[in-house]
């Protein structure tokens, strides 16, 4: 399994990064949008739909992301759509999480169809939009969340039950302990000052010549929202965002179990399926540009 896992990530590597770093953002458009067609084909199949529909599904978000490039989508300021996508989300995971797996399938399957490709949809225009604004400003969002996730568990490990003996979400992901939130939050915390003093500090030695600025890529998620609006905001929206990372594992894991899979699919040896490594991106990356477009 180990094995596995590494040459997966190995191969996964290799495309994504000259993708992300090339010199247009083409490349890692049509890679992501290739990975958000993945995700519909899987998100089929999690809703009960065979083979056939489940590939259709992912044809129509192909054609869906395709139309938004297409009409200039990419390019343009969407404030609007990016306050009730994230307002969306809030209310969505909220609601989903308090209702737990029982709620889930109560839901008419047009409905759980037709959210999730809105949901896809928006990650990639939300991703993309990203590259648009910078690479420094792409990763610091992607690094916000795989840090979540490492100090999670790390911490979960480590402190798991020491300080609250109720878990999580016991009936969603029995694994899952408030510690290792706890944990989680204290990592995006500790990279966001981090992140907004390197900004910074590239800043100052590009004014004298000596580097290259990392602004030079566009500012990052917490250098924006610094110098927008303050330390405090900034930290209080970081902890917001880590939450809504949590939040889009626990949901994707509530959908699986409701399903009764284990991985949204074995397209990713080692790592499961495409949703098991973009679920907690989902709603965090239209937050994210909801957070730089207020």
């Amino acid at each position: 399994m180990l094995k596995q896992r590494v040459i997966t990530a190995i191969v996964m590597l290799a495309i994504l990064l000259p993708a992300l770093f090339y010199k247009t953002a083409v490349p890692f458009n049509v890679v992501t949008l290739v990975l958000i067609a993945a995700g519909a084909w899987e998100w089929g199949r999690l809703n009960g739909c065979q083979q056939t529909a489940s590939l259709a599904l992912g044809a129509v978000s192909l054609v869906l992301c395709g139309l938004s490039w297409y009409g200039g989508l990419l390019d343009k300021p969407l404030a609007l759509l990016w306050t009730v996508a994230g307002a969306s989300w809030v209310l969505a995971a909220a609601l989903l999480l308090r209702h737990g797996i029982p709620g889930w399938a109560r839901i008419p399957r047009i409905i759980r169809l037709t959210s999730g490709m809105a949901a896809l949809w928006l990650a990639w225009l939300a991703i993309v939009q990203a590259r648009v604004l910078g690479i420094n400003f792409l990763l610091s969002v992607l690094l916000l969340v795989w840090v979540a996730d490492i100090f999670a568990y790390f911490a979960g490990r480590r402190f798991g039950g020491r300080f609250s003996k109720r878990k999580l979400a016991p009936g969603i992901s029995p694994g899952k302990s408030w510690e290792g939130v706890w944990g989680g939050m204290a990592g995006v915390l500790l990279l966001a000052l981090v992140w907004v003093y390197a900004d910074g500090y590239g800043q100052q030695s590009a004014e004298t010549g000596s580097v290259t600025t990392p602004a030079a890529s566009g500012s990052s998620l917490y250098s924006q929202v610094y110098s927008r609006h303050g330390a405090l905001v900034m930290l209080i929206a970081v902890l917001f965002m880590a939450a809504m990372s949590v939040a889009g594992d626990l949901v994707e894991s509530l959908i699986k179990r409701s399903a009764g899979a284990k991985d949204s699919s074995n397209l990713l040896p080692g790592h499961g399926g495409v949703l098991d490594r973009v679920d907690a991106l989902l709603p965090t990356l239209p937050l994210a540009m909801m957070l730089v477009s207020l």
